[in-house]
Parts: C-alpha cells; structure tokens; sequence
C-alpha cells in the first residue's frame, strides 16, 4: 500500500465514473492501453482484482475500498494546491444527497462556493434519504445528506435539522374526491403520487395519521421532486411533500393540507470522509460541510436532542 501510484488511484477513480476504460481514457486525455497498463499494475500490487469487466464496468470491493483512498487523496491535493498558491487542478467532488433537499435548501447552501471556486466539478448525485449513505460506504462521493445519525468507519457526522412532511392536494382534488375528508374507509381508493420504489413517505404518514399498518395504498410514481410538486397542484392523488416544499403553494391557496396535525419528521445528517488538511485551513470537503449545515440551520427544524 506504501508504493501505489497516485495516477493509477486516478485511473480507478475515472474507470468508476465513467464505467468504461474508453470514457476513463476520455476523462485523463491519455490511451485506452495506458489506462489498462495503470490498473494492471494497480491489480498486480494489491494481489487481487478491482474492476469487473463488464458493460458497464463495475468495481470489486477491492476495488470500492481503493476508490475511497483515491477520492480522499484527489480532493487533499486540490486543498495543498491552493494553499501552495499553485494551479488548482479540476477535481469532481461528488456528494449524495436526496432529491427533496436538492429541490429546497441544498443549491442555496452551495451558491456561493460555486461562484467562488471556478475549478470545482460538482456532482450532485440522488437517492433516497436512507440509501445515500450506500454510496459514501462505497467510495462513489465523499460525502451526502442522509438520515443515518451514526458515522461511517473514517467519517463524520453532523446533525442538520428536521424536514417535516405532510399531506396535500389541490383544492379541485378535495372538492370532488374527497368531500368528507380523508378517512380509513376511503384511503385505499385514493391515489398517492410516490417518488419511486424506494419511497415510503406516503405509507409512513398514513400509518401516523390514521394509526393504520402496512397500508396498501394506490400510487402514481412520478421520480422528480419538482414533478411530484406539479403532479400534486394538478389533482393527481395526494402527495406527501416537505413542508418546506408547499409553504408558497399553501399560502396561495394552491395546495390543501391533509391532517394538518399529522407530520412525519424526518431527521436530516451531513455525512463526511474525514480528511486530514495540510494546514489549518479548511478543506474543501468541510467548507461544503460547512455551506450545507448553515443553511440548514436556516431552513429546516432544529435537529434532535443527542
């Protein structure tokens, strides 16, 4: 481990992002064969396999553990460069976070570090707030918002605040499907409008709301949280949306709220690599930190008592 080649860390990095050794040849300017010579020799040190060559490729967990290793050495020489004063080189620094914190807070948290760093290469990727952390632990980002309170081995965590959920529908939806108010005799009838197959949202409120378990429910998947919001004003089902969501949209008149008593509480945390700085300043890594938790602490509910 003392001897690997920062450049073939690099080669492993581009070969997962790109899921080809065409694209990662693409991604570092050099040959599709100097890319295959950089892993060969990378395999040929640790003794084992890294990548599956399939279509598209995908890393061993040999090769999951040295893309960790690659992330955290690729954004430390971002930050020695700029406190060098050198060039800075182009570094992807992807994040997961989920989709509704992407549609609310999380671009306001990060605006002016992206107007500030002309050479940073965001990448924003999705999931669902209960499998970001998936790929922290996989090494695909070096960081993400999650709802996971305990830290990843080598990580940190930081608690956000809370976004509560609650369920709404256009007034059109409510005068003719739903004259007498939701109730448990015509729940099931109802449309739900869900993110994707991931998503429980819908069935958690209700199991709050109507004290109901396990709730067979109808739904309409729409996989957009700004899609979700449109298909909720158009009358499409009932949609279950953070409060931090519909705000305007109530206060229009434009959206209904459900129950307004019954909300679903969701805990939000800033998961982390922890990354040793070369100096006192702070990494760029813990300036997004940084830039997420302060507005956070803006926008959402103050988190959970320790």
């Amino acid at each position: 481990m003392d001897n690997l080649d920062s450049a073939a860390l690099d080669c492993l990095a581009a070969l997962a992002d790109e899921g080809s050794f065409e694209g990662a040849a693409q991604r570092l300017a050099v040959t599709q064969s100097a890319v295959s010579q950089r892993l060969r020799v990378l395999e040929s040190q640790l003794g084992r396999p890294l990548v599956v060559r399939a279509r598209p490729l995908r890393l061993t967990p040999a090769g999951q553990v040295l893309l960790r290793l690659a992330r955290q050495w690729q954004a430390l020489r971002v930050d020695a460069a700029a406190e060098l004063g050198l060039p800075l080189p182009r570094l992807k620094m992807p994040i997961a976070v989920n989709a509704d914190s992407l549609a609310t807070w999380v671009l306001p948290a990060l605006d002016a570090l992206v107007q500030q760093e002309e050479t940073l290469a965001l990448e924003l990727l999705v999931d669902d707030q209960a499998f970001t952390q998936e790929w922290l632990r996989d090494g695909s980002v070096l960081g993400c918002v999650s709802t996971g309170r305990e830290p990843l081995r080598g990580c940190s965590a930081q608690a956000l605040g809370v976004m509560p959920y609650g369920a709404f529908v256009s007034p059109a939806f409510l005068a003719q499907r739903l004259p007498q108010g939701l109730h448990e005799g015509n729940v099931a009838a109802m449309p739900f409008i869900v993110f994707n197959r991931k998503d429980d949202m819908h069935q958690r409120w209700v199991e709050r709301a109507m004290d109901l378990r396990a709730p067979r429910l109808l739904e309409r998947h729409v996989p957009s949280s700004e899609a979700f919001m449109q298909a909720t004003l158009m009358g499409w089902g009932i949609g279950v949306l953070p409060l931090l969501q519909v705000r305007a949209a109530l206060e229009r008149g434009e959206l209904v709220a459900l129950r307004p008593q019954a909300q679903v509480p969701v805990a939000l945390y800033w998961h982390q690599w922890t990354l040793k700085a070369p100096s006192a300043a702070p990494p760029l890594l813990d300036r997004i930190g940084q830039a997420l938790l302060a507005q956070a602490r803006c926008d959402l509910e103050p988190p959970p008592a320790a």
